[in-house]
């Protein structure tokens, strides 16, 4: 018989009722630590308490209006984050795919806008991830994502990361190109600043736009607000979701001027989009990250922590092989199977994410204490200690 919540996810065997910064507390107080963060989202911890105050404060004025009237917080929020990157302008969306969603619409509308309507297709990455409505798994194109889901969206062109590769499939039809800068889902893989920046070259060469997902890489994960930051490169076109609510669900497309110019009044909308709950947090999430001091206490507990795994991985090379990522979006690529250590994890109290490529992720809080690092350190060691044990 099917369960009353859909059985599309398969759930660990774990239900949490509290959490506090970094750690989770189930019914009956068991804590785990829990360097996963909701999947890089709960960027300042569960609870966080200026994230409780904004919601109290907010929800004791006004929840919901709707986008037919103005939003004086959205237009704050999106002033904010307009002084601290590249865009002039922002669509407020409740999640990362929706984004994604307005970033492909927004690219296409922008050809056509411009007298190119043929100019509709967008180059993606294998290994990519951008989200599970039907135009996020075309440019996703895996078979897990897209199976039994066909036809697909047209208009996406997939290639390997190789520049070669790239340059031939870019044409007189390409409206875009889209990347993330650190593939997440994909097994945190680091794209390379040079290839980047090629990127940026390819697209002014050929009147393309160049779209970013930073859903998984931006607020701060890699130490600067945005991970493209570390290669200079300008996006025209920018999605982001996940830490921007810091666990309230909200996403934001972010664009230049000139991408944004075919999208005038009714070609995009949204009812929940940057309503006032979500744009009093997201404030509230965009005010830490940007003090004084934020980001440099980030790259310190990156470089902590990539010390301590780079420790793990030469005490246990039968579990893992090496250490990936950048800032405090790093990974352990496994030996055994990914979700045998998730599993191995449980059992020491420790939270981790599985990844593509056989990697478990480590996306913890990014005002995570280098004593906390070191307490989940610990429970992965052992997590790695009892799977050598059993496998004698």
């Amino acid at each position: 018989m099917i369960t009353p919540v859909l059985p599309t996810y398969a759930r660990a065997p774990l239900s949490f009722v509290k959490g506090e910064g970094p750690w989770l507390e189930t019914e009956t107080g068991e804590r785990y630590l829990d360097l996963g963060a909701g999947i890089a989202v709960n960027i300042l911890g569960h609870a966080a308490p200026v994230l409780v105050r904004a919601l109290e404060e907010q929800a004791r004025r006004v929840w919901h209006t709707s986008n037919l009237y103005r939003i004086p917080n959205q237009e704050e929020l999106a002033a904010g984050l307009v002084e601290h990157t590249f865009a002039d302008t922002m669509f407020f969306t409740n999640s990362g795919t929706e984004a994604i969603e307005c970033a492909i619409k927004m690219a296409r509308k922008f050809q056509s806008h411009a007298g190119h309507p043929e100019r509709f297709r967008i180059v993606t990455f294998q290994g990519c991830f951008h989200g599970r409505s039907t135009g996020a798994i075309a440019a996703t194109q895996g078979e897990k994502m897209v199976g039994g889901f066909g036809p697909l969206m047209p208009g996406f062109d997939q290639v390997p990361l190789d520049l070669d590769a790239v340059r031939a499939v870019v044409g007189p039809e390409t409206a875009a190109i889209m990347i993330e800068p650190i593939q997440g889902e994909g097994g945190i893989r680091v794209v390379e600043a040079s290839f980047l920046k090629a990127l940026r070259e390819i697209c002014d060469e050929n009147g393309a736009l160049l779209i970013l997902d930073e859903i998984q890489c931006g607020m701060g994960r890699t130490g600067r607000l945005f991970a493209h930051e570390w290669s200079g490169v300008t996006p025209d076109i920018m999605t982001v979701a996940k830490g921007i609510g810091g666990g309230f669900p909200l996403g934001a497309c972010l664009a230049t001027e000139h991408a944004a110019s075919g999208m005038t009044a009714g070609t995009h909308g949204s009812t929940y989009g940057g309503n006032p709950l979500g744009c009093a947090i997201g404030l509230a999430v965009l005010g830490e990250v940007t003090a004084p001091g934020f980001m440099d206490g980030v790259s310190r507990a990156s470089g902590h922590m990539r010390q301590r795994l780079e420790g793990l991985v030469a005490s246990h090379p039968t579990i893992f092989s090496e250490v990936r990522g950048q800032g405090l979006m790093l990974a352990l690529k496994c030996v055994p199977a990914n979700g045998e250590v998730v599993k191995a994890g449980y059992a020491e109290h420790v939270i981790t994410v599985p990844g593509g490529d056989n990697v478990v992720r480590l996306l913890p809080p990014l005002n995570i204490t280098e004593a906390e690092i070191d307490a989940g350190i610990a429970r992965l060691d052992a997590a790695a200690t009892a799977m050598e044990a059993a496998a004698q």
